[in-house]
C-alpha cells in the first residue's frame, strides 16, 4: 500500500493543483476518463468553438436586413468538428504526458477510486489491475456526468449527450432536444445554425426557467420563432422509426404530439460523480443531490478530504471550479491561514443566440426573501450601437437597492452579453453606487458597453 501527502480525484480543475509549489510532497491524480475534465473535452471549450461558426452561420439569414445579401453554401461539418477535437485531444493527451512523466514526485492513476477507509482509497485501475493508497490529505474533484432519464424505450433509440453529440459524423436533417436549459438552448443554436430542423421538448412552459422571469419569458418566445418548441410537453415513449431514427410519443396540455427525428439529444442536466467514490466509507456526507457537503474552507465532513468543482456545488460552473481549486491548493499549503471560498456573486453565461448573461438576485428571488429593490431596464435598440445594428430584442435588467443604488443583480440577453455584463459584476461585488459607477469613469462611445451604463443611470435616489 502506498501512501501520499496529497492525492487529487479527477484531473479537471483539480489538475491545476499540483503545481511546483508542492514538489516538496508526494502527491497523486487520479482521473478514471479522458484527462483533462468536462470543460476542456465536453464542455465550454468545445461548444464555444462550435458556437462561432454557428454564429457566422446564423449571420447569413439576419444579413438582409441591413443591406447585406449573404448565401449559406454549405456547413462543412466533419471539418469543424475535426478542427475542434484536433486541438482539445492534443491537449488533453499532452495534460495526461505531463503528469504521467514529466512532473517529478506525481504520480497518474487512470481508473475509479473510491473510498475502504479513512482516506483510504482503492482504485480499479482502465487496464483491468488494483491499487490501493493512502493519504494525508484527499481532494475530491471527480467532477459530473450528463444523465438520460428513464424514458420507457430511450435505451434502443439513438440517444446523445453533450458528451457525445459533438463527435457524430454529420449534421442530422431533424434534431430533437429533450430538455430546456444551457445544453438545450446552445446546442439548438449550432445545429439549427447548420441546418438542422431543431425540436426542443421540454417539461416546463418556459425554457431556461432558472433565470429571470423576463429573460427566460424573452428567450422562450425568441425560440418559439426559431425552433419547433413543445412545451409543457414530456416524452411518454421512444422508439425507433424504420430509417434508424427516433419517434417520441408526447403528453401534455393541448396535446403536442409526436416528434420524428434523426438523433435525440437528451439535455436534462448532469449529475455529480459523488455516487461512484463510496464516500460513506470515507466519511463524506453528501447532500439529498448528491453533492458533496463543503464548508467555506472547502472541507467536506470528513478530516483531510476537500472537494470542489461540479462533484461539491450546484453551480457547474468552470470559473467556480477555478475559483475553489484556488482555495484548495492554498488551504493545502498554508493550513494556519485558510482562505473562504466566495459564492456571494456567481456570474453565468449562455452561449445560444441572442447571448444570456446573468448574476446577483432575480426578480423573484428578490420578491420571496423580501429585498427591497427597484428595477432599471434598458434596451440594446436604445444605444447607439444597439440602434445600429437595429437590434429589436436585447436588454439589460438590473435590480438595485432603491436608497443606495447598490447592485443587487443583473441580467442581459442580446449581444455579447456575456462581455457586456462584466462591469456589471464588478459594480455587484465591490458594491459600488449604480450612478456612482456609471459616472466614476469614461464608457466609450458608441460601444455596446454603453448598454450597462444607461441602465446604471437609470438609478435615481430618493432626495434628501
Amino acid at each position: 500500500m502506498t501512501h501520499f501527502d496529497v492525492v487529487v480525484i479527477g484531473s479537471g480543475s483539480g489538475n491545476s493543483l499540483i503545481d511546483s509549489s508542492f514538489s516538496h510532497l508526494r502527491t497523486a491524480i487520479v482521473e478514471r476518463g479522458v484527462f483533462g475534465g468536462t470543460c476542456l473535452n465536453v464542455g465550454c471549450i468545445p461548444t464555444k468553438m462550435f458556437v462561432h461558426p454557428a454564429d457566422l452561420a446564423a449571420s447569413v439569414g439576419e444579413s438582409g436586413r441591413l443591406g447585406i445579401d449573404l448565401r449559406l453554401e454549405g456547413v462543412r461539418w466533419r471539418d469543424i468538428r475535426d478542427r475542434v477535437f484536433g486541438r482539445i485531444d492534443a491537449i488533453s493527451a499532452n495534460g495526461r504526458e505531463y503528469r504521467a512523466a514529466g512532473l517529478p514526485g506525481t504520480t497518474l492513476f487512470e481508473g475509479t477510486a473510491r473510498f475502504v477507509g479513512d482516506r483510504e482509497l482503492r482504485i480499479a485501475l482502465n487496464d483491468g489491475g488494483e491499487e490501493t493508497i493512502t493519504a494525508d490529505q484527499v481532494v475530491l474533484a471527480a467532477g459530473s456526468r450528463a444523465v438520460v432519464p428513464p424514458v420507457p424505450g430511450v435505451e434502443d433509440v439513438p440517444v446523445h449527450t453533450s458528451d457525445t453529440i459533438m463527435r457524430i459524423d454529420e449534421v442530422p436533417a431533424r434534431l430533437a432536444i429533450l430538455g430546456g436549459g444551457v445544453v438545450a438552448a446552445e446546442f439548438a443554436h449550432v445545429f439549427g445554425s447548420f441546418g438542422s430542423q431543431v425540436t426542443i421538448i421540454n417539461r416546463s412552459e418556459q425554457l431556461l426557467g432558472s433565470l429571470d422571469e423576463d429573460l427566460s419569458a424573452t428567450f422562450t418566445e425568441h425560440a418559439r420563432r426559431t425552433w419547433d418548441v413543445r412545451s409543457p410537453a414530456r416524452v411518454t415513449h421512444a422508439a425507433v422509426t424504420a430509417d434508424g431514427g427516433v419517434r417520441l410519443e408526447l403528453s401534455g396540455p393541448g396535446d403536442p404530439g409526436t416528434v420524428e427525428a434523426d438523433l435525440l439529444l437528451v439535455a436534462t442536466g448532469r449529475r455529480p460523480n459523488s455516487d461512484l467514490l463510496d464516500l460513506a466509507a470515507g466519511g463524506v456526507d453528501v447532500d439529498a443531490a448528491g453533492v458533496v457537503v463543503t464548508d467555506r474552507h472547502q472541507r467536506t465532513s470528513a478530516p483531510g478530504v476537500w472537494a470542489l468543482g461540479d462533484v461539491a456545488n450546484s453551480f457547474q460552473l468552470k470559473h467556480l471550479a477555478n475559483h475553489e481549486a484556488r482555495v484548495v491548493q492554498h488551504n493545502l499549503l498554508h493550513p494556519e491561514d485558510l482562505w473562504e471560498r466566495d459564492h456571494e456573486h456567481v456570474p453565468a453565461g449562455i452561449f445560444t443566440r441572442p447571448q444570456i448573461a446573468t448574476v446577483g438576485l432575480t426578480e423573484a428571488q428578490a420578491r420571496a426573501q423580501g429585498v427591497p429593490h427597484v428595477i432599471a431596464r434598458q434596451q440594446y435598440g436604445d444605444t447607439a450601437y444597439g440602434w445600429a445594428t437595429e437590434d429589436t430584442v436585447g436588454f439589460a435588467k438590473l435590480l438595485l437597492d432603491p436608497d443606495s443604488g447598490h447592485l443587487l443583480g443583473a441580467h442581459l440577453l442580446g449581444l455579447d452579453a456575456t462581455t457586456v455584463i462584466q462591469p456589471l459584476i464588478t459594480a455587484l461585488t465591490f458594491k459600488i453606487p449604480a450612478r456612482e459607477f456609471a459616472r466614476g469613469q469614461f464608457w466609450i462611445h458608441p460601444a455596446l458597453s454603453e448598454v450597462a451604463e444607461n441602465a446604471l443611470l437609470k438609478h435615481n435616489p430618493p432626495v434628501g
